[in-house]
């Protein structure tokens, strides 16, 4: 098979959908790799180090002549337009909602597989996971950064010093995220509430972590009074392949301390404050009735080499496994992978994101 890679095109995305390693992994089977020129720079890798695993290096037209294109992020528009009929996508897509987007790859006839629906055996979302590890390590650290006074926060160090108290840090949601996020935030030395509706993974946390950061029911009276006292509250709940529910509504902000700090980790799938909106990393935080946001659409970016190869050691075995086979056999022989579909030729072959626009749904047991 013919494997082709972009550059990423996003705002400040410097990831790569396949490393060195994955490219000599694809040429020792025999497949053909082009990447295009500058494609892992940002995340460290030179041209010379695809050549020498087997890679050719093109430019954006060779890539997309491929049968299978691997991305890291959903393709933007001027991309959507070079997918064509009988194309394999392989990449975040995010779809529930992102209408135009959607209708596009509808229209283009291509195969879409996303990561962020590919399960395993145990309903995990193992291509999910490590962006979301990548993820919720990095929001106390941007939260922390937006609470700074110059940065329109509060003003507020996360560990406090002594005789001062540290910063009150709500987590919603105990998933990879959640998790990751409150460990780090606990870390810094902040006072941290992690607030979900599952008791047994709250047992699990507890046992995991107590002395670490506490643990409570997501009932909508506890979210309202841990917002309230929190400096910053991390947004950290998904619900696979849908939009993410609105959690903290405009009106909860006025209950919040002046300067305070949303960091909104669900935005890629839609966001679960009221107030989200996507931003990117060159203007990544703005300012709504006193409460600064951080909603960065793609912050694994901002740490392309740790996040590409995070991210390439995961999609590895797919990857293989879509190239020797071809996507329809690879999805038979895989009901995980098959999970991934999203589109195939004009069909919307995921449920949530067919109810989230409307749209009719094809079960991908339809079409193997």
């Amino acid at each position: 098979m013919h494997v082709g890679c972009p550059r990423e095109i996003k705002v400040k995305e410097f990831r790569v959908g396949l490393t060195p390693a994955a490219v000599q992994a694809l040429v020792a089977r025999g497949h053909k790799v082009t990447m295009e020129a500058g494609a892992g720079l940002g995340a460290g890798f030179e041209d010379d180090a695809y050549r020498a695993a087997g890679a050719q290096i093109g430019d954006v037209d060779a890539v997309f002549a491929a049968e299978m294109i691997v991305k890291v992020k959903e393709p933007q528009a001027e991309e959507r337009r070079r997918l064509s009929n009988g194309q394999v996508l392989f990449t975040y897509l995010h779809l529930a909602p992102d209408e135009a987007q959607t209708h596009d790859l509808m229209k283009s006839g291509a195969t879409c597989i996303a990561y962020e629906t590919v399960t395993d055996r145990t309903g995990g979302l193992p291509l999910l996971a490590p962006m979301s590890e990548v993820a919720g390590r990095l929001a106390p650290q941007v939260g922390a950064w937006s609470l700074q006074k110059a940065n329109g926060g509060r003003g507020v160090l996360m560990g406090g010093v002594p005789g001062v108290g540290p910063a009150e840090v709500a987590v919603i949601g105990g998933g990879v995220v959640g998790t990751h996020a409150a460990r780090i935030a606990a870390g810094m030395g902040a006072r941290v509430t992690v607030l979900d509706l599952s008791l047994p993974r709250l047992r699990a946390l507890d046992d995991m972590f107590s002395s670490q950061f506490r643990t409570r029911y997501a009932s909508p009276a506890a979210v309202a009074e841990e917002i309230a006292q929190a400096d910053m509250v991390i947004g950290a709940v998904l619900i696979p392949g849908a939009e993410a529910p609105k959690l903290v509504s405009r009106a909860d902000l006025v209950t919040m301390k002046p300067g305070a700090v949303l960091v909104d980790v669900a935005i890629d799938q839609g966001g679960c404050f009221e107030t989200s909106k996507p931003t990117t990393h060159d203007d990544p935080i703005y300012e709504v009735d006193g409460i600064v946001h951080y909603c960065v659409a793609n912050m694994p970016g901002a740490v392309a080499r740790t996040s590409t190869i995070a991210l390439g050691n995961a999609t590895m075995p797919f990857v293989l496994a879509l190239a020797d086979k071809g996507w329809r056999q690879a999805c038979t022989d895989d009901p995980h992978l098959a999970e991934g579909l999203n589109v195939h030729a004009g069909k919307i072959t995921n449920a949530p994101v067919a109810r989230a626009q409307g749209l009719d749904f094809t079960a991908p047991a339809d079409i193997l």
